[in-house]
């Protein structure tokens, strides 16, 4: 039987620490080819609208998993078909709007971990949708904050961000009146916009600041300007080759530099300690991510081993009266 696994579901199964402890993981054997992943493609559709899809199978534990969406009239569709390899079968279809939010939120969680300074303690959020709640409560279960700082550009939906996350994650999180205000001495920065122009400058940043962008996805839009890229001493990206096709921040900054590219490095191979991340205190350091499937399937495992364990979900008879016999 096949699991169907709603969002409400989801939210009551994962949190937080889970994803990102399983981003962590298939990070570590995504630098040892054991999970292999396949990046995000695209249609465009009659009337402005688009079907995505992308992939990721992990060979040791025997599943993959295809992330598909769609994004019509403003409205977005997220779905998770998980397969066990061995037999075949479509195990769960997950409904992946939250999900995808978590793990988006868990892999800055990770990239925080590995590349934010340890004693770092203040953050900025810059942002106020549901992605920049995950962010920040990623960065939350990764370091020791003391207080935030949130810039959105609708002042009751960032009087409202702060109330909440305050109460989520029992740090004081404060408004702020520019991004400029928000990110002026913190020492983690996340964008998580929809903004096809820069929201973050450089003259902006501190000294030693890790930087999470996660909002523009395509190779014509940035949050970040040239100068905030230009000043990273190390830039960190999920997968190269997605990011050659789609990270706006990098390619608008590199000018067509393929030089610039050099230096790039991917998240897994920091996680897994075959590329080094910071090295000083000084250094600034940038995690662009834009999404890469291998994170949907390790949290997809994690959902649904635990709907299983705890018998939620509704069973889909899929190929019910199938010969089971190859032809």
């Amino acid at each position: 039987m096949t699991l169907h696994i709603s969002e409400a579901e989801v939210r009551a199964l994962l949190t937080m620490p889970m994803a990102v402890e399983a981003v962590e993981e298939i990070s570590r054997k995504q630098a040892t080819g054991e999970v292999i992943v396949h990046p995000r493609r695209r249609f465009e559709l009659p009337g402005g609208g688009f079907f995505h899809y992308m992939a990721a199978a992990d060979y040791t534990l025997g599943y993959l998993a295809m992330k598909q969406y769609t994004y019509v009239r403003g409205r977005m569709r997220f779905l998770v078909p998980l397969y066990e390899i061995a037999k075949g079968d479509l195990l769960a279809l997950i409904e992946a709007d939250y999900m995808g939010q978590l793990r988006t939120g868990a892999a800055s969680g990770v990239g925080t971990k590995y590349l934010a300074r340890p004693d770092a303690r203040v953050a900025a959020i810059i942002g106020t949708g549901g992605q920049a709640r995950t962010q920040l409560e990623a960065v939350a279960a990764v370091r020791t904050l003391e207080s935030v700082k949130v810039y959105g550009r609708d002042p009751q939906r960032r009087a409202s961000f702060c109330k909440e996350m305050t109460e989520r994650i029992g740090v004081p999180v404060r408004p702020a009146e520019s991004a400029a205000e928000a990110a002026s001495g913190a020492d983690i920065v996340c964008t998580a916009t929809t903004a096809s122009q820069p929201v973050l400058i450089g003259a902006d940043l501190s000294a030693g600041v890790h930087i999470n962008a996660i909002g523009a996805n395509h190779a014509h839009k940035r949050e970040l300007d040239k100068e905030a890229v230009a000043g990273a001493d190390v830039i960190v990206v999920d997968s190269v080759e997605q990011s050659r096709q789609e990270a706006g921040d990098l390619i608008l900054a590199f000018h067509g530099d393929e030089s610039c590219w050099t230096g790039v490095k991917r998240l897994a191979d920091v996680v897994a300690g075959k590329t080094g991340g910071r090295t000083s205190e000084g250094e600034v350091t940038l995690f662009k991510s834009n999404g890469i499937a291998s994170w949907d399937l390790a949290v997809a495992m994690k959902v649904y081993a635990l709907a299983r364990e705890k018998g939620l979900g509704k069973d889909l008879p899929f190929w019910k009266d199938a010969d089971p016999t190859p032809n």
